[in-house]
């Protein structure tokens, strides 16, 4: 019943770990939508109250606080994100050296 347990470690990216399309997409999605559900919750919006604001219907704010976002691009999380008073900037640079190849992600102060 001594069964070796296999660690890996993360590339900081669950999606690349699970070998997903499009992970650099998929991760930035999730940031948004973990900023936008905590700006929710320190204005301690209701779902209700959440989806009038932004114009959609509130099963849609449930889904985006539960994770699935299928539906939305980011895009259209950019845009919830002014409707709660949030400015987004998008800043491109070079890559460090250091790194083999370039990221996309999601930085909030």
């Amino acid at each position: 019943m001594n069964q070796e347990i296999r660690v890996k470690a993360s590339s900081g990216n669950v999606f690349a770990d699970l070998g997903l399309e499009n992970s650099d997409e998929l991760l930035v999605k999730a940031e948004l939508a973990r900023k936008i559900s905590k700006i929710i919750t320190q204005q301690q919006l209701t779902q209700a109250q959440t989806a009038e604001l932004l114009g959609v219907d509130q099963p849609k704010i449930s889904a985006l606080i539960n994770g699935k976002l299928s539906g939305f691009s980011t895009d259209r999380l950019f845009r919830f994100l002014n409707a709660l008073g949030r400015d987004v900037e998008i800043v491109v640079k070079n890559k460090p050296q250091s790194r083999s190849q370039a990221q996309t992600r999601v930085v909030t102060p």
